[in-house]
C-alpha cells in the first residue's frame, strides 16, 4: 500500500482549524488539533498560551505522524481506509478508531492493529470499510454528553472524511 500521509494530513488539518479554548471542550487549549496535554507530552515541556499559540503546520505534522498516523498503522491499511482510521484516532484516540475498524471486521477488539487485524483488511471492501467505520465514529459521537455543543461540526466532518476516503479507496 501507498504512503498517502501527507495527502491525508492536508485533509485532516483543515478540520481542526487554529487555536482554542472553548469552556465546554475538555481539551482546553488547542491549536491545530492539538491540545496542550498533548504537546506537552509530546515535546517533554510546560507550554505556555504563547507557545500553543505559535503552533504551525510544520511543527505539528511530526506529532501527528508519531502519536495517530504511525499508532494505526495507516501506512498498511488501504487509501481511503488510511484516512477514515486517521482522522478517527485524530478526533477520538487511536485505541478507539482501532477498536471501531476490529468492530466492523469482526476481529477481537483490543485497540490495537496487528497482523490479525491487517489480514481481515486486505480480505475487505475498503469503500464499505470506510463507509462502516464512518458509521461507528458518528454513533460514538452522537453518544458524548457534548454533542449538543459540538455535534453539528463532527457530524460535517464525519461526512466530509467518509466522501474523501470513499473516493480514495479503491
Amino acid at each position: 500500500m501507498k504512503e498517502n500521509f501527507d495527502q491525508c494530513f492536508e485533509l485532516m488539518i483543515k478540520h481542526e482549524g487554529g487555536y482554542v479554548n472553548h469552556p465546554k471542550d475538555p481539551g482546553g487549549r488547542t491549536n491545530l488539533g492539538v491540545t496542550q496535554r498533548v504537546w506537552e507530552a509530546y515535546t517533554g515541556k510546560t507550554a505556555s498560551e504563547a507557545d500553543m499559540r505559535g503552533l504551525t503546520k510544520e511543527k505539528v505534522k511530526p506529532l501527528y505522524r508519531k502519536n495517530y498516523w504511525d499508532k494505526v498503522r495507516a501506512d498498511d491499511l488501504p487509501e481511503g481506509v488510511d484516512y477514515a482510521i486517521f482522522d478517527y484516532a485524530v478526533n477520538s484516540g487511536p485505541g478507539r478508531a482501532a477498536k471501531a475498524l476490529q468492530r466492523v471486521l469482526g476481529v477481537k477488539e483490543d485497540g490495537s492493529i496487528g497482523v490479525q487485524t491487517l489480514a481481515k483488511v486486505s480480505d475487505a471492501n475498503p469503500r464499505e470499510l470506510v463507509q462502516d467505520v464512518c458509521e461507528q465514529r458518528l454513533k460514538f459521537l452522537q453518544s458524548l454528553a457534548t454533542w449538543n455543543t459540538f455535534g453539528r461540526g463532527w457530524s460535517r466532518r464525519v461526512e466530509e472524511v467518509e466522501d474523501a476516503a470513499f473516493k480514495m479507496a479503491t
